[in-house]
């Protein structure tokens, strides 16, 4: 399957024609070797970002410092290389010196406090941090962190990415990444959530950035309140793939609290739901056909792009824990009713056709093979597309796709029952939000890779490590960082 112009083509459809073209001279002929993962040019590629800084283009991006390490240091944990003590030592201070007086991390020192560089500087943290004087874990300020997070709170349940600044869902979901591994985590800060998140889903069935809330007052009393409106409550924008995976992987955390806010009195009594059926139609129409080698694009009739690898090839993992994909699909309540009802007999045939494997959902090999075909770069690093240069984003991003594409990884509810059993509060935390803490540790901590499950395109001699659905940080790494912070064992 090729471009398609109907006889009329446009700017658009030109490129499209020409990068189906390049991509179709990277697939290696069938008599050929197959290309596999250079992992010396890669480990080079990122050691000398590393350890001899980035070339002078890069002061572009004087404020994404603390991305530029994240990214360099994930890379080296999904390719299974360890840092040395030296190494690892220069990575915590250059994080710790971005934290910002008032809480919250700036993207480089000095700089304002920011969400995004938070979760970058914090997951690079749980990569190479540890516990103890200089080891970066107790030098955070949690704290002002907490208050930081909530002097972003918006009314209607999103968060400002920085003050004076934009909401968006990529903010949201860093904010609740960092609140989750390092147990900020209370209905006061995720109050409204919830209903925002599903409020940004699209009649495509992706995620926008954002969605425009309408309040209207209650009129009890003398000082009439505004009132949030459940609807209109328009998505602002078209639905993409890192605004998707943000939504979704945000969803996936704060669902199994929904209870819990409930009986708290911090949420509304109907539940909100996102339409999963929708959802996945979408992700799926996201991948490439074989003239684009099997890489993911981010928005419809868009060019392929190697990090939506993660962005939207890293999604299908979150979808086990809604039922998408697994034998109690119809028990889980995420999915809005439909709005007709389906003529005698169909419903079970509806029912049945989301039993499938999540393997059945994307085609992990077509995935693979874009990115050890056309994402690499032969001086190391990977890219978006040829001929496109390597750089530290997309290097990440394609290799934790590629880590998506061959590993299966799922939430375990023996491993959540154990945790939660074992469970021991932690001295000097409310009572009154035990429950709430044991199930954000439970929930985060309960993925586990599949033994035996993966799929290696072209053999083991390609295999990256695991990576966890929701944080994109090695499973150990989170394990390691959340004990410490939620004092467990």
């Amino acid at each position: 399957m090729t471009c398609r112009t109907d006889s009329f083509p446009t700017a658009t459809s030109k490129e499209q024609a020409r990068v189906e073209e390049i991509l179709l001279q990277h697939r290696p002929p069938n008599d050929q070797p197959k290309p596999h993962l250079q992992r010396p040019e890669h480990l080079n590629y990122l050691l000398r970002n590393l350890r001899q800084g980035f070339p002078e283009r890069f002061i572009s991006q004087d404020c994404s410092q603390t991305w530029l390490v994240y990214w360099t240091l994930h890379s080296f944990s999904l390719l299974g290389v360890a840092l040395d003590p030296e190494t690892k030592q220069r990575a915590i201070d250059t994080i710790m010196a971005c934290q910002h007086p008032d809480g919250g991390f700036g993207g480089g020192p000095g700089q304002a406090p920011h969400v995004l560089p938070t979760y970058a500087a914090i997951s690079a943290l749980a990569s190479v941090g540890r516990a103890g004087p200089g080891g970066g874990w107790d030098q955070i300020d949690r704290l002002k962190l907490y208050k930081f997070f909530l002097s972003l709170k918006q009314r209607d349940g999103s968060f400002l990415v920085a003050h004076h600044s934009e909401v968006d869902v990529r903010g949201t979901y860093c904010l609740l990444c960092v609140a989750a591994l390092l147990n900020l985590i209370t209905p006061e800060l995720i109050k409204g959530t919830a209903e925002f998140i599903a409020s940004l889903q699209t009649y495509e069935g992706g995620f926008a950035s954002a969605s425009q809330p309408y309040f209207s007052p209650d009129g009890s009393g003398e000082e009439e309140e505004e009132v949030l409106l459940k609807e209109p409550r328009p998505a602002l924008g078209e639905a993409h793939g890192g605004y998707t995976f943000c939504a979704l992987a945000s969803w996936v955390m704060l669902h199994p609290l929904l209870p819990l806010l409930s009986s708290s009195g911090t949420s509304s009594e109907q539940q909100p739901t996102i339409n999963t059926r929708n959802l996945v139609r979408w992700l799926v129409q996201m991948q490439g056909s074989e003239a684009e080698l099997g890489g993911f694009r981010g928005r419809t009739n868009k060019l392929v792009d190697a990090c939506y690898s993660w962005w939207v090839g890293g999604a299908f993992n979150l979808l086990r824990p809604l039922g998408v994909g697994t034998r109690s699909a119809t028990s889980v309540p995420t999915t809005s009713p439909p709005t007709t009802t389906p003529p005698k007999g169909e419903g079970k045939e509806e029912e049945d056709a989301w039993t499938d494997d999540d393997e059945s959902l994307f085609n992990r090999a077509g995935l693979q093979e874009y990115i050890l075909y056309a994402a690499q770069h032969k001086a190391g690093g990977l890219r978006d597309k040829p001929p496109k240069i390597a750089d530290s984003y997309h290097t990440l991003y394609s290799l934790a796709g590629l880590a998506s594409a061959q590993h299966n990884v799922f939430q375990v509810d023996e491993t959540k029952e154990k945790l939660r059993a074992a469970w021991k509060p932690k001295e000097g935390d409310d009572p009154a939000l035990d429950e709430f803490h044991k199930t954000v540790f439970a929930e985060a901590r309960a993925w586990t890779e599949e033994v035996g499950g993966s799929n290696y395109v072209n053999g083991k001699v390609d295999r990256v490590n695991a990576t966890h659905p929701i944080f994109n940080l090695t499973i150990t790494h989170v394990r390691l960082i959340m004990n410490h912070f939620y004092a467990q064992e």
